[in-house]
């Protein structure tokens, strides 16, 4: 799917792709940002001492962006189950039991897909800072969007973990969910921080 046409999806009034879905997007821009300042740094000669540096961001950066890209049907497929699940036969109460169990199910995916699109996300962010931090003046703006990308990938991400946790009965794994969550939020807080300063 090109990128109109993955837009026009997402602004359609189906269910999928929504947050979830756009927050790898973003998340993967965001790499390929990364990836770019990497290879560019990597080959020029005014920045030959950090070569091996550039070189090795580039290879995780496309290997992050490989995983947001395939996190976003991942992520589609298990709203879409939820959005599935819903649409089942509640007459009976062996129908009401089977939609519950099911329901459940699909909602602990629907949660644990975003999460890892989050952690996912806060790599990549790292990954900005260092980009950063390779110190190509020319190319900060670039890695300044990137960590900006990767932070609201992040939280995007996040939104959609949470979404989840209302009408899901296992409050272990809400809690679970949770506690990693805002630990994520937490460490991409201080990583923007320190690229934001990085950049000035």
């Amino acid at each position: 799917m090109d990128l109109e046409a993955y837009l026009d999806e997402l602004a359609s009034a189906r269910a999928t792709p929504g947050g979830g879905s756009a927050a790898t997007i973003v998340g993967a821009l965001a790499a390929a940002l990364v990836a770019m300042v990497g290879r560019i740094t990597r080959d020029s000669p005014r920045h030959a001492d950090v070569a091996e540096r550039a070189s090795a961001l580039v290879s995780r950066a496309e290997e992050l962006r490989a995983k947001l890209t395939s996190n976003r049907l991942a992520d589609e497929l298990a709203f879409g189950a939820v959005v599935d699940t819903l649409a089942l036969p509640k007459a009976t109460d062996a129908e009401k039991s089977e939609r519950t169990a099911r329901l459940q199910h699909a909602l602990a995916g629907a949660a644990s897909v975003p999460l890892h699109s989050a952690e996912l996300a806060r790599d990549v962010l790292t990954l900005a800072v260092d980009a950063i931090e390779l110190g190509n003046r020319h190319l900060v703006s670039d890695a300044g969007c990137a960590a900006e990308f990767a932070s609201a990938a992040l939280r995007g991400a996040v939104y959609n973990v949470r979404a989840n946790h209302p009408t899901l009965r296992d409050r272990g794994l809400v809690e679970r969910q949770e506690a990693a969550s805002l630990a994520l939020e937490e460490e991409a807080a201080t990583l923007l921080d320190r690229a934001r300063i990085a950049a000035r």
